[in-house]
């Protein structure tokens, strides 16, 4: 009796880390961490060709954003974007939209003026919906983001001045 016991608590732990696995690779995440008591989980991503792409995506919408007209027109030099005071970075990685649902239109555009404390988009992460608020009021001067696109812990989303 104590074998069968085991080994269901082996069968259990091992659905448990599929489970986590499967949710790793449904958001995209890098890696998931688990501890309750004595049991520690730690699953990590080693698929390269996934990798690549997010870093190669971000890669290059950094850098579309940079030569983007909405930026000169702002007077912020392309290694003054991150240390911008109006720059809004993402707290979390995720996927980005910019409008409540598909046929709605966006929260803000280029020239919207906005309160402190409004939505500007939305990121989700592990199907969660995270509703990115306006740090201050201003007007939105450049999104640097595109609508379903994934973004990174930090990266530049947009500016508010």
């Amino acid at each position: 009796m104590a074998l069968d016991k085991n080994k269901k608590s082996r069968l259990d732990e091992q659905q448990f880390i599929r489970d986590l696995a499967l949710i790793l690779n449904e958001t995209g995440l890098s890696e998931i961490e688990f501890e309750r008591g004595d049991l520690k989980i730690r699953i990590a991503s080693k698929m390269q060709g996934f990798s690549d792409k997010l870093t190669s995506q971000s890669f290059v919408n950094m850098n579309e954003a940079k030569a983007s007209p909405q930026i000169e027109q702002t007077g912020i030099g392309n290694t003054d974007l991150l240390s911008h005071p109006g720059a809004v970075k993402s707290p979390m990685v995720g996927t980005a939209y910019l409008s409540p649902e598909p046929s709605a239109a966006s929260f803000v555009d280029v020239g919207s003026r906005v309160t402190k404390g409004q939505t500007l988009l939305i990121i989700e992460a592990m199907k969660t919906m995270n509703h990115i608020p306006a740090p201050k009021a201003g007007v939105v001067k450049t999104v640097l983001v595109k609508n379903k696109h994934p973004v990174e812990f930090g990266e530049l989303l947009l500016i508010i001045e």
